[in-house]
């Protein structure tokens, strides 16, 4: 089954949106709060090379931030593998 990671805030609507959009493709991820902890947003600095969140990734790929997911999800690149049930 494919992963997720996602940087996001507290205060973030698009954090959010983007972990709805995730559950509902059957993707299980990981977030990781930027706003409560340095070293997490420091780590975002360092693999998305932006500032802003959410910030996803999927299997390791930097997807960007939500409109980007959206983006990818309506190009079929977010759907499951053949054989994975979402």
């Amino acid at each position: 089954m494919a992963n997720a990671e996602i940087y996001t805030n507290g205060s973030c609507a698009y954090c959010v949106a983007a972990k709805t959009l995730l559950k509902q493709r059957g993707f299980d991820y990981e977030e990781k709060r930027v706003d409560t902890s340095p070293a997490n947003f420091a780590e975002m600095l360092t693999r998305a090379n932006q500032r802003s969140v959410p910030q996803v990734f999927v299997n390791g790929e930097h997807i960007g931030g939500f409109e980007e997911l959206v983006a990818a999800d309506r190009a079929g690149k977010l759907a499951q593998p053949a054989g994975d049930s979402a």
